[in-house]
């Protein structure tokens, strides 16, 4: 089962164990039980126990730290990565800042101040002591790994990808995220043969195809390009920025009509994102 241990997490934001595994059963983290019935922390643990770990230092009161840890958890986005959320202390204010956001979880002087990238800076030692060629894992854990390894240790986060890869050659998601990493490095032919890879897969095609455009304009091939955004078109009509892009290289083309007709499609899905609560 994917998942940090009791003693891992210890070790890694210096904590007790048995402070680790008492905030579990009280479901101020959601983790989950193991096959041998031990604690298993996510990424998203981590980043509310260091939180809890930073309070304590502070000499919170164990019930405000007990709220404050509540509040967070349930504001905190589940659904995404949780590398650009930032939490500190202003005044006697907590304030959590994801994106262009801004919240307060709980009041009182809370001395949180930390990156969740360092986070992941501080699990990267962890993944290299268990080892990337450790067999006994699977494609999926060190698939898992390396989402939470990017931002704050890209390079092991590249060695966990191509493990996962190793272990499923079609694994859609490692070739997609190892891809968009070469191609920040700009190794621009390594980055289009795993978007291509990636682009077989159920629920993948529509990102795989328009990065592989990127990819593709990128080594100055316009009209490879231009089939790749229409073909994450077909996959995900409602896919703005792929819009823009063909548009772009229509215009460039001489086709103004169909040029027209993709930026017509992307003003009006960008109303509509800009629109949204």
């Amino acid at each position: 089962m994917w998942g940090y241990r009791s003693r891992d997490v210890a070790q890694l934001l210096g904590l007790a164990e048995p402070e680790v595994r008492r905030y579990a059963r009280e479901g101020l983290v959601p983790a989950r039980r193991g096959a041998r019935g031990e604690w298993r922390f996510s990424f998203q643990d981590l980043v509310l126990l260091r939180a809890a770990a930073d309070l304590t230092r502070a000499r919170i009161p164990a019930a405000r730290l007990r709220r404050a840890l509540r509040r967070l958890r349930q504001q905190l986005p589940a659904d995404r990565s949780l590398a650009a959320v930032h939490v500190s202390a202003h005044g006697d204010q907590v304030v959590v800042r994801d994106g262009g956001t801004a919240w307060q979880p709980e009041t009182g002087q809370l001395l949180i101040d930390f990156h969740v990238q360092d986070v992941a800076r501080r699990v990267a030692p962890l993944v290299r002591e268990v080892g990337l060629g450790a067999t006994a894992r699977g494609a999926g854990e060190f698939f898992e790994w390396g989402c939470d390894l990017e931002q704050g240790a890209p390079a092991e986060a590249v060695a966990a990808y191509r493990r996962a890869l190793e272990l499923d050659a079609g694994h859609a998601g490692a070739h997609l995220n190892l891809g968009r990493l070469l191609h920040e490095r700009g190794d621009l032919a390594s980055a289009e043969r795993h978007y291509r890879l990636a682009l077989a897969a159920p629920g993948q095609s529509a990102l795989a195809a328009f990065n592989l455009g990127i990819a593709l304009e990128d080594q100055g091939l316009p009209d490879e390009a231009l089939r790749s955004y229409l073909l994450a078109l077909a996959a995900d009509p409602g896919l703005a920025d792929a819009h823009f892009n063909a548009a772009r290289l229509l215009e460039a083309g001489g086709r103004k009509v169909e040029a027209l007709r993709h930026l017509g499609a992307y003003r009006k899905l960008d109303l509509e994102r800009r629109s949204e609560p």
